[in-house]
Parts: C-alpha cells; sequence; structure tokens
C-alpha cells in the first residue's frame, strides 16, 4: 500500500526548507481542497448560530497604507468541521486533544451516490463497505475513511442540503440527508482499524437520528468525524493522502476545519 509511501512525502515537504518544495519533494499531482468557504449562506444545524463576519477596519489608513480586520462568530458545528469526541463521548478526545496523526493519511472513497438517488433518507450500511471491499481490496489499517453520498451537489442550498430551510427545534424533525448505519460504524469499530470518518452531509448520522448512535459509537473509540466535505466527486477510491486541521480550540467539541487531499497525477480520473 502508498501509505508509508505519502506519510514520507508529507514530513519531507514540511521540514523542507527549499522556495518551493512540491516541485523538488512532492511527486507530480494536485491537491484537492475538501472544505467550503465559510460566508452567511453556508448552512447550519436549525438550532445553531450561523457564520457572521464583521468589519472591524477596511480601507485606507492616514499613513497612506490600505488595511483591513474583521471578526467572526460561528458555532462549532457548521460549514465544513470537525466533531471531536468529545462532542458525544464524556471524557474523550476535545478537539485540541486529537493526535494530528489521527488527522493526516491514507484515505479512501467509499460511493453510495447511487443508493441514496434511490433514497434520501440511505442509511451506508456493511454491505456497502464489503461491496467496495470486493473491488478495491480491504479497507487499509489506519485509514481515513470518506463517504460520497453526492449531496454535496446540493450546497448551500438548504432545503435540498438538509431537507428543509426552517430554524429552529422544530425544524429538526424536518431532515432529511443520508448518514452512516451505526451497526456499520460498529462493523468499523469491530473489524477495521480506521483514524477518522467523514462524508458530505451535514452529520455522519442520517438525517432522521433522534438517537446519534453512529456519532456515540465511533467517538466511544476516540475516532472523529469530518462533515459537509467539499469535492469528494473529485477523488478516485483509493490512492490520495489527507491531511484535515481543525481551528485548535482548546475544550472544544469541534471546529472550522481546512481538509485537504494529495493525488498524485495516475491516480487522477
Amino acid at each position: 500500500m502508498k501509505c508509508m509511501k505519502y506519510s514520507c512525502i508529507i514530513l519531507l515537504t514540511l521540514s523542507s526548507c527549499t522556495s518551493s518544495p512540491e516541485s523538488s519533494v512532492l511527486p507530480e499531482g494536485i491537491w484537492v481542497d475538501l472544505s467550503y468557504a465559510y460566508d452567511s449562506e453556508t448552512p447550519y444545524w436549525p438550532t445553531a448560530e450561523g457564520f457572521q463576519l464583521d468589519t472591524v477596519s477596511e480601507g485606507m489608513t492616514p499613513g497612506g497604507y490600505y488595511y483591513s480586520a474583521f471578526s467572526f462568530s460561528s458555532a462549532e458545528h457548521g460549514g465544513t468541521h470537525i466533531d471531536a469526541p468529545i462532542h458525544f463521548a464524556a471524557g474523550k478526545q476535545t478537539v485540541d486533544e486529537i493526535p494530528i496523526d489521527r488527522l493526516t493519511g491514507l484515505g479512501v472513497v467509499i460511493d453510495v451516490t447511487d443508493s441514496v438517488n434511490d433514497y434520501i433518507d440511505y442509511q451506508i450500511n456493511i454491505g456497502d463497505f464489503l461491496q467496495w471491499e470486493s473491488v478495491h481490496g480491504k479497507i487499509p489499517e489506519e485509514s481515513i475513511v470518506l463517504l460520497r453520498t453526492g449531496f454535496g451537489e446540493h450546497w448551500p442550498d438548504r432545503k435540498k442540503y438538509m431537507g428543509t430551510d426552517q430554524k429552529g427545534v422544530k425544524a429538526i424533525a424536518l431532515l432529511h440527508f443520508p448518514g452512516l448505519h451505526p451497526d456499520a460504524a460498529q462493523w468499523l469499530i469491530d473489524n477495521r482499524k480506521i483514524k477518522a470518518l467523514g462524508l458530505d452531509t451535514p452529520s455522519i448520522d442520517y438525517g432522521r437520528s433522534s438517537d446519534f448512535k453512529s456519532h456515540r459509537i465511533l467517538f466511544k473509540e476516540n475516532i472523529p468525524a469530518f462533515e459537509n466535505l467539499a469535492n469528494l466527486g473529485d477523488l478516485p477510491p483509493t490512492g490520495v493522502y489527507i491531511i484535515a486541521l481543525p481551528m485548535k480550540i482548546k475544550g472544544g467539541s469541534g471546529g472550522p476545519l481546512r481538509i485537504v487531499a494529495w493525488l498524485e497525477n495516475k491516480d487522477i480520473n
């Protein structure tokens, strides 16, 4: 597998002192941004406050130079973000405690868009993982598993992406989007050793969930989740290296996430 190869590449890149490390250290390839930008249209959970950017200063100064500064406010869990294990598991890692090693590594992409097209509330199941493995081989140990549902195509249309554009507690009952079935989450824990799991929906539990069991199963084992991922359709099933670095909020249950994937040219569709 390419895990060790990619790990060495990333380490060399970080330690390089050349002016253009990508050209001298990385093989020919591309970066794919898996994050959405934050703005006033970013979908948030119905009960959460959305993103707000306020101007502190913007324009020419008396000294004759341009200067801009802004302040922002946001709930932890909105836009492309990380769920730290503490979010649903008492005593587990907060966002600042998650080791960087768990946030970087070989990634695999499991595509269930056909099933989601047939049923909006689809729950990704054990059979989906086994079907993927029948084609691509066993999910490598220490992988970051990314689930593509196709819901990224609806971003940022709140009604299509979340099932409702209403806000408040009553809107939670109107949520509709796919997610990970709890049995599949437990299967990953029992049978595969993964670093993290991410997907292109607002939650790893499907929209109709009321007990968030998939969150609880994964987070009990200190496996974080990445939600609202972008551009998963640009990734091949294997051969990608993931770097997922969240805002380091001390004691936080989550936070904004900048996540990217590196693809060698030969792995690009």
